[in-house]
């Protein structure tokens, strides 16, 4: 008999087990926190539980929670956890401590299908898409790794781990809706930062489904052509697209909207790709411009403009009144930077 996963009913449906079970109604509450609220692993650690309900649980469903594989630590206080699956699929999560903040940016599926030139990911086979309760443990683990190391629990969620999250929309949602939930890690929508390729039909569907959330547009390029060349997804998701979707966005949502896009030295830095930007700029509400760093992969040729090509960058953007910040890139030494999450296997 194929045991069912046990995170994936409804309180409803657990609360109806408990009953035909023969046990109180109480313990449908303490299961569900076990699971969710603290985060257990094994119905064996759920230890306010009698043995015989332990037993009955263990026969019934399966708890298959993700594990960390691997931890690597950057001199810059960064962590990489290398985390595998149930099915022995393997993705990672980093854990970024800067000043008051302990982020998380955590994967939304095993590889990609995008095939962005840029990004260690896009080289890699999509497996599969992460189930809601498998996000969730992702972010539990770093939120365990950030109090263990930095005694503060996580304060920011940002989905720009490996995969496309509105490619994997109804997991993503389920796992933000859990991570929020007063029963479950209880964090601030508000504080959690969903980033798409650009995706315009689903961008819509946010809208449409009123998320709390925060939506970020990794643009990388200001005009369709170099955009098709670097991000193969703007061929059938143009700006001119992606500019009315984030606009419906908005409207139904008035949630903050941020433009990533990195800099490469000869492809999208110069000051006429800084006046398309301010252009683009222009027609969406977007709350701010990060100028990204980029950081090598062994797949891409790209190269990192120097500092000051940067800053004239960045200073022909602040002068048209673009709010722009420059955001430096953490956990270099460990490949855990923007763009470098690329799953090595054979890494130890």
């Amino acid at each position: 008999m194929n045991k069912k996963n046990i995170r994936h009913l409804s309180f409803d449906e657990l609360n109806e087990w408990i009953l035909k079970a023969g046990e109180k109604k109480f313990r449908s509450k303490q299961i569900w926190e076990w699971i969710w609220k603290m985060h257990a692993t094994s119905f064996e650690a759920m230890s306010n539980l009698s043995k015989e309900l332990r037993e009955k649980l263990e026969a019934a469903f399966l708890l298959p929670a993700i594990t960390t594989n691997l931890s690597q630590h950057s001199e810059d206080g960064t962590v990489k956890k290398r985390f595998k699956t149930f099915d022995g699929h393997y993705m990672e999560g980093v854990l970024i401590p800067v000043e008051n903040r302990q982020t998380a940016c955590v994967s939304s599926q095993i590889g990609c299908s995008l095939s962005c030139k840029f990004c260690a990911t896009g080289y890699m086979e999509r497996k599969r898409n992460l189930t809601y309760d498998e996000i969730y443990d992702e972010v539990a683990l770093l939120n365990e790794e950030a109090e263990n190391k930095y005694g503060k629990k996580l304060s920011n969620i940002v989905f720009m781990g490996m995969g496309e999250p509105l490619l994997n929309y109804k997991n993503v949602l389920k796992a933000i809706e859990r991570i929020t939930a007063h029963d479950g890690l209880g964090m601030s929508a508000r504080r959690i930062t969903v980033s798409t390729a650009g995706v315009a039909k689903m961008i819509r569907q946010l809208g449409d489904d009123g998320v709390k959330f925060n939506l970020a547009l990794s643009l990388h390029a200001a005009n369709d052509k170099k955009r098709n060349e670097i991000m193969p997804i703007n061929e059938t998701n143009s700006i001119k697209a992606l500019i009315e979707a984030l606009n419906y966005f908005h409207s139904k949502t008035k949630n903050d909207i941020t433009f990533e896009y990195i800099l490469f030295k000869g492809e999208n830095d110069s000051l006429q790709d800084a006046d398309d930007l301010v252009k683009i700029y222009k027609q969406v509400p977007v709350h701010l411009i990060n100028i990204i760093e980029y950081n090598p992969i062994s797949n891409a040729t790209f190269i990192k403009p120097d500092r000051d090509a940067t800053q004239k960058f960045m200073d022909y953007l602040a002068a048209h009144r673009v709010n722009v910040r420059l955001r430096i890139s953490r956990g270099q030494d460990i490949d855990a930077a923007c763009g470098q999450l690329a799953n090595k296997e054979n890494q130890v």
